[in-house]
């Protein structure tokens, strides 16, 4: 149940972010989408924490699929830049990530 939580905080805080860029572009009625996701966004978060997911654990998957997602994203919606460089550096996040998440695992302690 904490990575639904979390799969939704991801989902909602991207989505608002998206919005965002929308709402700047001249389409005012975004910034209910972006006040709305980012409070379901946190609220996710939150329930991801509460589950029993480890906060660096959470956070760092939160914040780096956040940047890999809008990064992909803004390339298709908004035609904006995604060059080899960004998609080595979203590469290097994953990694990161994923050794953030085997470091928690492996301390994890079970009775």
């Amino acid at each position: 149940m904490q990575y639904a939580f979390l799969v939704a905080a991801i989902l909602f805080e991207v989505t608002a972010t998206l919005s965002l860029r929308g709402a700047v572009g001249g389409r005012r009625a975004l910034y209910a989408v972006v006040a709305v996701g980012y409070a379901v966004a946190f609220a996710s978060l939150l329930g991801a924490l509460r589950a029993g997911l480890a906060l660096g654990v959470a956070y760092g998957i939160w914040a780096a699929a956040g940047v890999a997602l809008t990064a992909v994203a803004s390339r298709f919606l908004f035609a904006e830049p995604l060059t080899r460089r960004m998609l080595a550096g979203i590469g290097l996040i994953v990694v990161g990530v994923l050794l953030v998440e085997l470091g928690a695992a492996a301390h994890t302690i079970t009775p």
